[in-house]
């Protein structure tokens, strides 16, 4: 063979296993459809079976939820009937209540019907009793009237005036009941206080004078003491601020002025020149600035040994320096320094006595004048005075109320108050301690028994121990003993809006009934 015919073959062969190839792949990929078709059917026919499974099992789901659904609607429902028929019984019990409550209603209505007939027949009849009552009770009236010759007018005047005697009565018994058994206890008391405070004090009284007398070697000095034309003496009362009173008193010069500190000072300066001899207006002015100075140092010292003999501490300093002005300073004669320190010892020993704070007590003592020490400076009365000097200087709020109220110029709000109130009275008032003109003193006595006297039923009236006591003796047919209590009160009132004195007064009013018979033979 040749190669054209291997040639031949080779390509025959080719073209014959292309052919084969593609004959065996058609027919592969006809078996793979059929297998995919039956895939395919099997699918459908699992997907069919799974959803016809589906469907039933939502149908059965469905029907138990229904049924659960209507279970519960039935019970539901039984439930809801049941509190319906629980209602309905309730209602109709209220119902029932409420026809029985109408039908006693209805009962009672007539009932008080009936009682409204019976209540106007009544109201009626006491009405027209009521004008026989009148009729009769204005016929009595009118007889009465004629009978006891007075109007009802003033029969209703009388009887107001018996019940005011009797309420007066009552009411003056009553005080008197109370003012006994109350002072019975507060005088046993106070008395034991102020005793005890006087025999624990006993302090040493010196009166001084508001005028000054200075002592002279001779009469030859009251010439030079004038100077030349009188210009020592000019000098002397500018500088000093006081009036040198020369006149006919043997060997003497009186010193004039309404300032205690500047006559002490003048009286010093005034013996130091006497002593030098050399007397000008230049040596004068000298000696009253050196005597000045002096005496500043005299003030301080002083109210340095009040605080100190008092055993008050923490004084301001300008507060003390205003303290020893009082040195200087007379009340009715009585030294005012001298005064305080007494009263700060009578309340704190009053103060201890009671219980209460000893050295606040002294405090408020001391202090309770310091207004007097400037009292010719500023306008008003010395106890406002000085609680305001106490409150500049930082003196406590009781400290300065208790100076302000020692008068009562504010009223008193503490026990501490009237323990200074006390206490100065009893400084002021023990014998020897003041003194005062004797036409003041007959004529402050002349005034009370006055006073005493212009009252009714008051038959005599003394005052005695210096005017301290008034003593008023009334009628016994007159006055009563619940009408002498009112009688007290009403003379110390008047005693105290018309005079001004020291101190306090006591109003004894004294009653007494006496049966007088004689014998005859």
């Amino acid at each position: 063979m040749t190669e054209i015919s291997w040639i031949f073959f080779g390509v025959a062969g080719f073209f014959a296993g292309l052919l084969l190839s593609y004959i065996f792949r058609a027919r592969l990929a006809s078996n793979k459809l059929k297998i995919a078709d039956i895939d395919a059917a099997r699918i459908i026919e699992d997907a069919e079976r799974s959803a016809e499974t589906l469907l039933k099992e939502s149908e059965l789901e469905a029907k138990d939820r229904l049924l659960k659904m209507k279970s519960d609607f039935d019970a539901e429902t039984r439930e809801t009937r049941s509190e319906l028929k629980n209602q309905e019984r309730r209602i109709v019990k209220k119902i029932e209540g409420v026809e029985k409550k109408q039908e006693s209603l209805e009962g009672r209505e007539k009932e008080i019907f009936q009682r409204e007939k019976q209540l106007d027949h009544r109201e009626t009849e006491l009405h027209t009793n009521e004008t026989k009552c009148a009729d009769q009770m204005e016929e009595q009236k009118k007889q009465l009237e004629k009978i006891s010759g007075i109007t009802s007018e003033q029969a209703k005047d009388l009887l107001i005036r018996a019940m005011e005697n009797e309420a007066r009565y009552e009411g003056a018994r009553l005080i008197k009941r109370i003012e006994s058994e109350s002072k019975e206890l507060a005088d046993k008391n106070a008395k034991k206080i102020l005793a005890t405070a006087i025999q624990r004090y006993s302090g040493d009284f010196v009166a001084e004078r508001t005028v000054s007398v200075v002592p002279l070697p001779s009469d030859e000095m009251k010439g030079r003491i004038i100077g030349r034309e009188g210009r020592n003496i000019r000098a002397l009362e500018a500088a000093t601020g006081i009036d040198l009173i020369i006149d006919d008193t043997p060997e003497a010069v009186i010193l004039s002025g309404f300032n205690p500190v500047r006559r002490e000072v003048a009286r010093l300066s005034l013996l130091k020149l006497i002593a030098d001899g050399r007397i000008h207006p230049a040596r004068i002015e000298d000696i009253v600035k050196s005597v000045t100075d002096e005496v500043d140092l005299t003030i301080k010292e002083a109210g340095e040994q009040a605080t100190f003999d008092v055993g008050v501490h923490g004084i301001n300093p300008e507060l003390i320096k205003v303290l020893g002005r009082l040195k200087f300073r007379t009340s009715y004669a009585q030294n005012v320094l001298q005064h305080s320190v007494e009263v700060g010892f009578l309340c704190g020993i009053m103060a201890s006595e009671l219980g209460l704070n000893t050295k606040l007590a002294k405090r408020m003592g001391l202090l309770h004048d310091i207004g007097k020490a400037i009292d010719h400076e500023v306008e008003g009365p010395h106890a406002v005075i000085g609680s305001n000097l106490a409150k500049k200087y930082g003196e406590s709020a009781r400290v300065v109320q208790a100076i302000a109220a020692h008068h009562e110029d504010v009223p008193p709000n503490s026990v501490y108050d009237f323990l200074v109130q006390a206490a100065d009275g009893l400084s002021g008032a023990r014998p020897g301690a003041r003194k005062e003109l004797l036409e003041n003193y007959v004529k402050r006595l002349e005034d009370l028994e006055e006073i005493a006297s212009s009252f009714k039923g008051v038959s005599n009236s003394y005052a005695i121990q210096a005017g301290r006591e008034l003593r008023v003796i009334v009628e016994g047919d007159n006055i009563s003993d619940e009408e002498a209590v009112l009688l007290s009160r009403d003379i110390v009132k008047k005693i105290e809006e018309t005079l001004t004195f020291p101190g306090q007064i006591k109003v004894v009013v004294i009653r007494e009934t006496r049966a007088i018979e004689f014998a005859n033979k």
